[in-house]
């Protein structure tokens, strides 16, 4: 999804979410290195949830299914700097560096980096970027990514292990991959990449494990789930219907009244009346 009042240069883009709250799901084809200016970002994958605010950096991997909120803090916008990072000059930075072989932290997927004054003196040595018109040099690009990758292997060189390990989507378990990730508002052949399927094996695989089609099992888990929020956590249709993996409000009203006789509504309207 293309994001709001982002300014692209290059493989470096700057995100600005001035005066609400913006939520989006995304899986990126490249690593991603961020710094928050100001606000919070929450990014969530599965059960998992991490905050990051201001003065924070993270790497997110690439390809990790994950859903983020931006959100505007303190009288402040959200403000973030973000740099896509090419395979092909990965490899070349770490062809004769020492790799980390494993993140030995359990910090998730979405990994925070070390704060430290070079970092933060490096994101914002950018912002003056953002007042030109045309693009970067793709040379420009180049040296300001050479730049970041030498501080953040000298500051934290727990990033090497993601950074410098370069393997292609493997096989998964599926049955874990999909109880973990139904919620998001993917199509079939997303998912399929990213359990290192073809769409063919995909359907195959999941029909053995879970007895049903993809598409009628990721409707009954979306439901349920729903089901849960508007019941038991008491959360208004709003708030669920991206949460539990529907594209629109309208959508997920119509499926769920099919599915439980009543509508979304008539479940806030009985617990209004219960006050």
């Amino acid at each position: 999804m293309e994001l709001p009042n982002a300014s692209d240069k290059g493989m470096v883009f700057m995100t600005c979410t001035i005066d609400k709250q913006y939520t989006w799901e995304n899986v990126y084809p490249q690593h991603i290195l961020a710094y928050i200016y100001s606000g919070e970002l929450t990014i969530t994958y599965g059960s998992h949830t991490l905050t990051f605010v201001k003065g924070d950096t993270l790497l997110v991997p690439k390809n990790q299914l994950s859903r983020s909120t931006k959100t505007p803090l303190h009288g402040e916008p959200f403000k973030c700097v973000s740099m896509a990072l090419p395979e092909e000059q990965l490899r070349e930075f770490y062809q004769n560096r020492t790799v980390l072989e494993s993140w030995s932290e359990n910090d998730l997927k979405e990994r925070p980096i070390l704060a430290h004054p070079l970092l933060e003196g490096f994101f914002r040595s950018l912002i003056p970027y953002f007042d030109v018109r045309d693009d970067l040099p793709e040379s420009l690009v180049s040296v300001k990514i050479h730049e970041l990758l030498t501080i953040i292997d000298t500051v934290d060189k727990r990033a090497s292990s993601v950074l410098g390990t370069f393997n292609e989507i493997g096989k998964i378990d599926l049955k874990k991959y999909m109880e973990e990730h139904y919620m998001y508002n993917l199509p079939l052949e997303k998912f399929a990449h990213l359990t290192g399927r073809s769409l063919t094996t995909f359907k195959s695989d999941f029909k053995k494990i879970f007895k049903q089609t993809p598409g009628k099992w990721l409707m009954e888990k979306r439901l349920n789930l729903a089901h849960h929020k508007l019941t038991r956590e008491k959360q208004k249709a709003t708030a669920v219907y991206l949460s539990a993996g529907f594209e629109n409000l309208s959508h997920f009203s119509f499926a769920f009244k099919k599915a439980f006789g009543y509508s979304p509504s008539n479940i806030m309207n009985q617990q209004s009346s219960a006050l």
